[in-house]
Order: structure tokens, then sequence, then C-alpha cells
């Protein structure tokens, strides 16, 4: 292999200076994120421990292995969303990777410190996205329940359709039928519909002074004019001594969390992986640098080798056809190990013989047809694929369009659509247009996806949408015989971006978890292991196909 060369130099003051500026932009991240994870608020947390239970952190604390943290998903889920409810930090409930007895699991726990852990339309779709990610990397499944169920008032959008409240229980199914094993822990309320999450699991604990129901007291006088006891109708010990439903009653949080690590301390060993591993080096330039090559500026150009030099194994990379289609950078390297397949935006224009030059994060014709070529090669030597962002999209013009960029373009789209080695994408930077669902953007299906705070997210960059979304408006008011002057030009021209800037901001798209997770540069590397490790848990991958590819 080739190590790659560094040129970055960490007394450059061009790249202190963009180190301090993402410096000040994660502080902003950092307290946010000190914010989203106290819930519901003080009070909140008070009220939960009031009943002897522990908050949804506390007790996902417990449950983790000494020595590792949950690698969170959907922190920034609702964010700014359901405001005349009072919002709903992350979505009301906790998800994300967990390494417990040695092994990964996929965890789940309402935050009852949130309007009482219902379920809000962005809950269901936090929940599905964290069994959907159990599901593609076959892991391992632990709840901890402690919901009131569907929030009422926006029943309508939480209830009827397929990527709502029903579709958790049908995942439930799915799992058990792939052998995927399940556990759920009721450590507070499980009532209505939602008692059937934890009863469709393969393992079933409930703590004392816990209910589940499908209807409590209240509803059950009202429907059927019967009085009943809370803990007759659906307690812990009804439930384990009666009903026969519980497995295992536990008289508190602590104890619960114990058994529930007991038990899976037991499940026999994951399937032996049928990617490569080796034993992991860590790169020789330093990662902690990352943060000063790719900008907030979204204007700055930098070698995209760099950023790898800083995420592969002692900064071994062998890099394919690199003289051709030279703003996308393929090639094969180790992360953690693991091999994997690279394929990068490049930022700095390059040289070509055909055209002169090519700019840097656009997709031309040769670089999307190396892409799609070297996408097929990964899945037929079961190579999974690392892609990231930082595009501006496919060239446009005349020159592009004869030269087939449209069919190119395809090329790539349907290498990635039908990949079947697990895919990771990292948006760095822009991910704009076509050239983010070529990159494998969130439509077609990688097993993670994660946003630096720099990325931008959108069907084109703001300059270029604002003018286009400002002409159209113009164009609408001379119709109407209204006067457009300098000065309404540059007002719409200053609330349009505004309105369009906002919806750029990696917060925009992980509120509707677009992405999984945002996540700091330096740890961009450990986050891709601790995919991969997750990933290898699926062994049975289909065949390769690829269907029509235009000539």
């Amino acid at each position: 292999m080739t190590r790659i060369p560094s040129a970055y130099d960490s007394k450059d003051k061009t790249n202190k200076a963009a180190r301090n500026v993402y410096a000040q932009l994660l502080k902003i991240y950092e307290q946010e994120r000190a914010v989203l994870e106290k819930g519901g608020g003080k009070k909140a947390i008070a009220r939960q421990h009031d009943k002897g239970r522990l908050t949804a952190r506390e007790r996902i604390a417990l449950l983790v292995d000494e020595g590792t943290e949950l690698l969170e998903f959907g922190l920034y889920a609702a964010w700014e969303m359901y405001e005349e409810w009072g919002g709903v930090p992350a979505a009301g409930c906790v998800t994300g990777l967990a390494t417990v007895q040695g092994r990964e699991f996929v965890v789940i726990a309402n935050d009852a410190t949130v309007k009482a852990g219902a379920f809000f339309p962005m809950t269901c779709k936090k929940v599905i996205r964290a069994q959907k990610i159990a599901i593609e990397n076959r892991l391992p499944v632990i709840y901890l329940v402690d919901s009131a169920g569907v929030f009422l008032p926006l029943q309508d959008e939480v209830f009827p359709d397929e990527d709502d409240f029903g579709r958790v229980f049908r995942h439930n199914a799915v799992l058990s039928a792939m052998g995927v094993p399940q556990v759920a822990a009721i450590m507070g309320s499980c009532v209505a519909g939602g008692a059937y999450l934890p009863v469709m699991c393969d393992t079933l604990l409930m703590t004392e002074g816990s209910g589940m129901f499908l209807a409590g007291p209240a509803l059950v006088k009202a429907a059927i004019g019967q009085v009943a006891d809370a803990e007759a109708l659906g307690g812990a010990t009804m439930h384990s001594e009666v009903s026969g439903t519980v497995d295992f009653q536990e008289k508190d949080d602590a104890s619960c969390i114990a058994r529930i690590r007991s038990i899976v301390d037991r499940f026999g060993p994951p399937p032996e992986p049928v990617f490569d591993r080796r034993t992991p080096r860590p790169p020789a330039a330093d990662g902690a640098h990352l943060a000063g090559l790719v900008a907030a500026d979204a204007k700055k150009i930098y070698d995209v080798h760099e950023v790898i030099a800083r995420l592969v194994d002692d900064s071994d990379f062998d890099e394919y056809r690199a003289g051709y289609g030279k703003t996308l950078v393929t090639g094969f390297a180790r992360i953690g190990g693991w091999s994997v397949g690279i394929v990068a935006n490049q930022r700095v224009n390059a040289k070509s013989r055909k055209r002169g030059v090519e700019f840097g994060g656009v997709i031309y014709v040769e670089s999307a047809e190396k892409a799609a070529r070297f996408i097929m090669d990964c899945n037929q030597n079961r190579i999974p694929l690392v892609f990231l962002h930082d595009v501006n999209g496919f060239m446009v013009g005349t020159e592009s369009e004869q030269s087939g960029i449209i069919r190119a373009g395809a090329k790539m789209v349907n290498a990635v659509s039908n990949t079947v080695v697990p895919k990771i994408s990292v948006i760095m930077g822009g991910s704009f247009g076509a050239g983010h669902y070529a990159m494998c953007g969130k439509a077609y299906d990688p097993n993670f996806i994660y946003a630096w705070p720099s990325a931008r997210y959108a069907v084109m960059s703001g300059d270029a949408a604002a003018k286009t979304l400002v002409d159209i408006r113009e164009a609408q008011m001379r119709k109407a015989g209204q006067e457009v002057d300098e000065e309404t030009h540059k007002k719409l021209m200053r609330d349009t971006k505004r309105r369009y800037t906002k919806a750029l901001d990696p917060r925009y798209a992980a509120a509707r978890l677009w992405v999984d997770a945002i996540i700091r540069p330096q740890d961009t590397r450990d986050v891709i292991i601790r995919s991969l490790t997750a990933a290898a848990h699926d062994t049975e991958l289909p065949p390769f196909r690829t269907g029509v590819l235009q000539a």
C-alpha cells in the first residue's frame, strides 16, 4: 500500500484559524448537547427520582459495559419542532449502539421526563430507525420501556401510516423471525398499543410499581364500567403470577438492569464476520486536525487525501484509477483493521486532458463512471464502503450533457442502490442535489449516516437556491403588476437566504432523522470503526446484481 504524504502543517496560520472557528462551532454544539441530554429538565428528572425510578440515560449508564459509551443516534431528533407543545427534546427517547457484556446491541429507551415518554410523530420515526439499524445489521435489541403511549393530540400523525406507531410492532415481529434477540424491560408505564412492543420480544422483565395494560383503570371504567385496581389490572405481580406474561419480576431499576446483563451474558456469540479484519493500526497523520481541513466555510479548498490520511490505518491508501475522474477519489484502505473501499469528493480543482480544469466538489462523467466501477468491485470482493461527502452535484452544461453525464450518473446511482456490502456515509461539507444521492444519501439505505457540524444538506447550495427562488418570486410580482425596486430585491434576497440557510443546517437534517448523528470530526474514525463492527453482524449477503446499466 502507499502511505499518503501529508503536506498539512499544524502550525499553518490559515489552518489554525480554521480550527479556531470550528472550535467555536463545536462549543455551541456541546452546549446544546448538554441541554438535550437533560430531557425534560431538572424538575422532571426529580419527579422521576421521587417515583424511585432512574432516567433513561441513568438506566443506559448502568446497562453498558464499564469504560464504554453509548454511540447515540437521533439526539437532535425533533429539534425546534413541536414548539406549540413545549418542545420534545430528543423526541422523548434515547437510542444508539451499546456494548453490553462485550457484545453490540441497539438500545431503545423511552425518556419519561419528556411528556411522560409519550410517542410524538418523530418519536415513532426515531424508534423505527433504530429498529431498522438492528434489522439491517442483525443486531440484538434492548428496550427500556417507560411510556404513556401515543400523544393523543397528534394521534392522526402517529397512528396510521407505514412509518408510524404500528410499524414498531411489525419490526418486533420481523426481528424475531430473523432470529435476532430482543429483550424488553418495563420500568414504568406501558399502556395501550405500546404494550405490544415488550410482549413481542423474546424476554420480558418488569419492575415493581410499573404497569402494563391495554387500558388503564380510568379507561376500563369508562369503557365497561368496571372498577379495577392498577396492580390487579396490570402490575408486575399480576403479570408474573397470574397472566404469566412477564419472565422476570424485579424490585427496582438497578436489579432489573443487573438481570438484563446476566441474561445477555448467556447469549451465544455473534457469527463470524464475512468481511476482512486485521490488527488495527493508528493513522500516521494526526486526526485532531481534521476540523482545520474541512472548515465551516463552504468555499475553502482542501485535498481530501489529507482527510483520508487521518482516518485510515497507518495512513495507507491504495488509490483506484488515481489519474482518471479526479474530482472523486476512490481507493482501498483499512479503518480499525477493517478492509474498506472509500469514495470521497475531492475539493481541489483538477486538470483534465479532455477539458482542462475540472471544479472540485463536482461529479463529472469520468468520476461517476470510475466510482460506479469501484463500487461494483467492492461488492464483488465483500469490501464495505465508506462515503465522504462534500459534493456540489453533477456537472451541467452542453459539453457535459453531450458527454453523457446523465448516463454516467445513472450508473453510479445504480451501483449504490444495489450495493449489498455495508455502506457508511459521512457528510463533511456540502451534500447537494443528485450528488447527495450518488454518494449514498439517506434515500439509498446507508447502514449508518453521520454529519459533521460543517455539513450542509439540500437540493442546491444557499446562494444558488436563494437567487433562483428570488427570480421566481420577482417574476410573479411583476406579472401581478407590482414594482420590484432595488430595496425590494435586497429584502427578498435577505429573507429568502435566511430561510433557506436554516434548512441547510445539519441540525435541521438531524431533527428529521436524515442523519443518524452529528459527530465531531476528530471522532470520525472511532465512529466508523464502531459502525463497521456493528455492520459485520450481518453475514447473510444476497448476490450483487445491478440490473440494466446504460452503455
